[in-house]
């Protein structure tokens, strides 16, 4: 008995040890059943971001992008996660991947599409007339950049109406800013940005109070000459 000790130990050692190799065997085995298609991504990507998913969606893309970089599905997916993004209401996030797809795929048919949406993303970030205006001028820079080189497009026709909201945006904040230089007795100032909404912006509904303001601000410097 005492003889067969080491037998036995060598006999449990090989034991543990081919344990121990199926174990890792079958661990790899299962990851590689578990790794799925491009096909079987794309199709989970698309369900989950139809259902409204959007984080799933992004997550199954992002593996088509990094496990099958050169398939077919790969643009798609570059597209989708994009869509996903603006869908989240992850502005940046979106921007950025639409200006990553433009600038890999400069010719794709769906370019008007894309800069329509980056346009987007400035634009649902426009904020009331009494704030600053920058992302109302980056929607007006980018839905005019989609007219003039897609004019004929059906996403520059939808731009058109855009454009006509952020030059009421931009001017309003102006017209704003003029009555308050206006209420403080800075006349020169307010009839500078009452004289920039008419200068700057075609009428969208609010020259004629523009021009009410430019011969008030004008009326108020006149006064102001006369009794010095």
């Amino acid at each position: 008995m005492l003889a067969s000790l080491p037998i036995q130990r060598a006999m449990l050692g090989f034991f543990l040890v081919s344990v121990c190799m199926f174990t890792v065997i079958g661990c790899a085995l299962f990851e590689v059943q578990e790794e799925k298609s491009a096909p079987e991504l794309a199709a989970d990507g698309m369900d989950a971001y139809e259902s409204g998913d959007y984080r799933g969606a992004i997550d199954n893309f992002e593996k088509l992008k990094d496990w099958y970089p050169f398939s077919k599905y790969a643009i798609l997916a570059e597209l989708k996660i994009a869509d996903a993004h603006y869908m989240r209401q992850e502005y940046e996030e979106a921007i950025f991947a639409y200006e990553e797809f433009e600038n890999l795929h400069p010719r794709n048919e769906a370019i008007p599409y894309v800069v329509y949406q980056i346009g987007l993303c400035y634009f649902e970030r426009i904020d009331t007339v009494d704030r600053d205006q920058s992302t109302a001028a980056k929607a007006l820079e980018t839905f005019r950049r989609l007219r003039k080189q897609f004019p004929k497009d059906e996403f520059s026709r939808k731009a058109r109406e855009k454009v006509t909201r952020c030059l009421q945006s931009m001017a309003g904040h102006d017209l704003y800013v003029g009555r308050f230089y206006y209420k403080s007795k800075h006349y020169k100032s307010a009839l500078y940005r009452f004289q920039t909404v008419i200068k700057d912006y075609p009428d969208v509904g609010i020259h004629h109070e523009a021009l009410h303001y430019i011969a008030l601000c004008q009326d108020r410097l006149r006064n102001e000459a006369d009794s010095k």
